[in-house]
Parts: C-alpha cells; sequence; structure tokens
C-alpha cells in the first residue's frame, strides 16, 4: 500500500505541468518577476506592479498566504500579451 501511494505521487509529480512550477512563492522568483516589470508599461505589467505592492504590503504585515495569492495574480498578469 506504502509503495503505491508513493509511486502515485511520483506520478502526480511527473505529469504536472510545467509552469506550476515556475509559479513557487520564493523571495527569489519574486526578484526575478520584479526584474522582468522594466521596460516599456503594457497593461499586464502595470497590473503586475499592482499585485506585486499588495503582495508586499502582505509580507510586511506577516501574512505570506495573501503574499504569495498576490505574487501569482501578478505572474498571470505578466503572462498577458
Amino acid at each position: 500500500m506504502k509503495t503505491l501511494l508513493l509511486a502515485a505521487a511520483f506520478v502526480a509529480l511527473a505529469l504536472s505541468p510545467a509552469p506550476a512550477a515556475k509559479m513557487e512563492c520564493t523571495s527569489a522568483n519574486m526578484a526575478k518577476l520584479v526584474t522582468g516589470m522594466g521596460g516599456e508599461d503594457t497593461p499586464g505589467k502595470i497590473a503586475a506592479r499592482k499585485s506585486m505592492a499588495s503582495a508586499n504590503s502582505d509580507m510586511s504585515k506577516g501574512n505570506m498566504r495573501g503574499a504569495c495569492k498576490h505574487y501569482m495574480s501578478a505572474e498571470k498578469a505578466m503572462a498577458m500579451k
């Protein structure tokens, strides 16, 4: 039973989409996103900046769950064309 559960977990990880790994809520990923916000202003970048401002505010309050939620929103906004 244990082996079956372990195998199912590995299969689930192997089949998960690659962009999900990109959206991990880490300080390194947040820094990369902020670095990518430079240059010409687009609607996506403006929305991402607003989301990152909210994420920074939540982090300063100790609300990492809210900060990660705003970070993911910023990621999605940056993906918009």
